[in-house]
């Protein structure tokens, strides 16, 4: 601690000594006088380019180009046409105006401080630039200066609009392309050439020393305050000079505290160097920790795949990886893990390749997904429809599989519209004799996650879980929506498991669009299936097995499900 105390107390020396006093650049500028250009009166706050910085503030920097006063500012250049230093306005004029060359204005009035709009008459219009003529419009205002211009009949066309224009007026084949100031309180109704009229007299905004001086004075106390200090603790030493050696006199006092701060920087620069060391010490500790876990992770996943010949993985370089998707150009999907990229094999077998992100539980996600997938041996999974895939993992490999993330996203379509069962990363392997399982999280999507993954009261977490998704996805398959409308005119239309088994039960599958007979049975029968699918109880719902059953029957079999109890809970 005691030395944390002496080295900020020499780096404040040292920066008292290394900053000159603000307060001395604050009285520097009344020795700079006036400038004129042109006819422009210049003086503190103002100044031009080629004087001292003392002479003003960098915020009022002023150009003199052929004897015309510009101020650049970064929404663009305005000519100055005047400044008043006793009420403190300032006229510009926007540069392309000024150059009478058929230009639109394009710069934005400075909206920053220490510049500020307090007239009334002060208003700020939009120039938008639209890919469509719009005409017999009172709103939009024709912003070509020059009735002959080659642009005014080609697009974009330019227009003016009046800052209290309607969000609902703006035109979406419109984009607002700067807000351009104007001595009007209003210019709807007005034409072009009065608008270019009274853009030529320029706009006047406020200009204000009091934000700066207040700046400066703050940082006048502090500095102050610091000297003040610096002095009361070396007082004692300044005491013991004076008073015991002879050999500093009056003129010798001077070179003593010049060699003070000689000493000061010195240490300083000794501190600062030590810190630099450190910190690079410290970088180079840290990627030290960070790569011998890494090569940690990597061992744990060259193990697992060593000890799982079976499962006979392809291993694939990143620039194979890189090269098969194109340089990663046409995603398919975000998860939770990462992204899925679309992908050729050199067979032209198109293929999903997921991109997992940093992984936060040391490769144990990848040797999850792996364990899972190389444990999927069979035609059906990317053959066959996705009821077939699911039942076929939940009872068709030798142990049981429970994927927890059915939903569209997770369904691949190849070229021949072949569903494919896809995404293994929330996936579980359980015994087949297992009829519970347990879970330490809920895992899964909002609006396709079982119930009972939330409530423990419901029933046990099973292969359920994956029906009840699966219920889900028929949903929004038949309705070709989400399950959750929030827009929905009427309450009952809200959930839509609710408002479509009101339709079933009255009859009236047909309202979910203009279906053919045989269109209307497919539509009832999937419905009749997703509803027994996401009942409210898991033993309540089909297995997977008498689910497919469902869609492959007739529909005047199916007996109808009661209603989703959940639909009555939701909000």
């Amino acid at each position: 601690m005691p030395g944390a105390i002496l080295a900020l107390l020499i780096l404040l020396v040292f920066a008292l000594y290394l900053f000159p006093d603000p307060g001395v650049r604050r009285v520097k500028h009344k020795h700079c006088g006036s400038s004129f250009c042109g006819n422009v009166n210049i003086t503190y706050p103002f100044r031009l380019k080629t004087q001292h910085r003392s002479c003003g503030h960098d915020s009022y920097e002023l150009v003199c180009k052929n004897n015309r006063t510009i101020f650049p500012m970064k929404n663009g250049n305005f000519y100055v046409q005047d400044i008043s230093y006793s009420d403190e306005p300032i006229q510009l004029l926007d540069v392309r105006l000024g150059n009478d060359n058929c230009s639109i204005p394009h710069s934005s009035y400075p909206s920053y401080p220490p510049f500020t709009e307090d007239n009334s008459e002060f208003s700020v219009m939009y120039l938008v630039n639209c890919t469509m003529q719009i005409n017999y419009s009172s709103v939009y205002i024709g912003a070509f200066r020059c009735t002959n211009a080659p642009s005014s009949s080609q697009p974009p066309y330019s227009y003016f609009l009046d800052e209290s224009t309607a969000k609902s007026d703006f035109y979406e084949s419109c984009t607002v392309e700067a807000q351009v100031p104007i001595m009007l309180a209003n210019i709807t109704g007005l034409s072009a050439f009065d608008i270019y009229t009274k853009l030529l007299t320029g706009f006047q905004l406020s200009w204000s020393t009091s934000y700066y001086d207040y700046v400066w004075l703050r940082w006048d106390s502090i500095v102050n305050g610091l000297r003040s200090l610096l002095s009361l603790l070396l007082l004692p030493l300044k005491i013991f000079i004076r008073g015991n050696v002879t050999f500093f006199e009056a003129d010798h006092i001077d070179g003593f505290y010049k060699g003070i701060q000689i000493l000061c920087v010195a240490i300083t620069g000794i501190l600062l160097l030590r810190t630099f060391l450190g910190i690079i010490c410290l970088i180079v500790l840290v990627r030290q920790k960070l790569k011998r876990r890494h090569l940690s992770m990597d061992d744990m996943i060259e193990n697992f795949l060593q000890s799982q010949n079976n499962l006979m993985p392809i291993r694939y370089s990143y620039s194979e990886i890189k090269r098969m998707t194109d340089g990663f150009k046409n995603k398919l999907g975000q998860g939770g893990y990462g992204s899925v990229f679309k992908g050729k094999l050199r067979s032209g077998q198109p293929v999903a390749i997921k991109l997992f992100n940093k992984s936060k539980a040391n490769g144990q996600d990848f040797i999850n997904k792996v364990a899972t997938i190389g444990r999927i041996h069979h035609v059906n999974v990317i053959a066959l429809g996705v009821a077939r895939g699911i039942e076929y993992l939940h009872r068709g490999c030798e142990m049981q599989i429970l994927h927890f993330d059915i939903k569209p996203h997770n369904i691949l379509l190849d070229e021949n519209f072949t569903p494919k069962v896809s995404d293994f990363g929330l996936a579980k392997l359980y015994s087949v004799d297992d009829d519970i399982i347990s879970l330490t999280a809920a895992r899964g999507t909002v609006g396709y996650m079982a119930p009972e993954l939330f409530y423990k009261n419901i029933g046990g977490i099973s292969y359920k879980a994956d029906v009840y998704s699966f219920g889900m996805m028929l949903m929004e398959i038949i309705g070709r929506r989400k399950n959750l409308n929030a827009s929905a005119e009427h309450s009952s239309q809200i959930y839509f498991p609710s408002w479509i088994y009101d339709r079933l039960d009255e009859g009236d599958i047909m309202e979910l669009g203009d279906l053919k007979e045989n269109e209307s049975k497919i539509m009832r029968k999937m419905a009749i299936a997703a509803l027994w699918c996401i009942q409210m109880k898991p033993t309540d719902r089909p297995s997977m097995s008498k689910a497919l059953k469902m869609l492959e029957s007739e529909v005047e079999l199916l007996e109808m499900p009661p209603k989703p109890s959940f639909s009555r809970n939701v909000n």
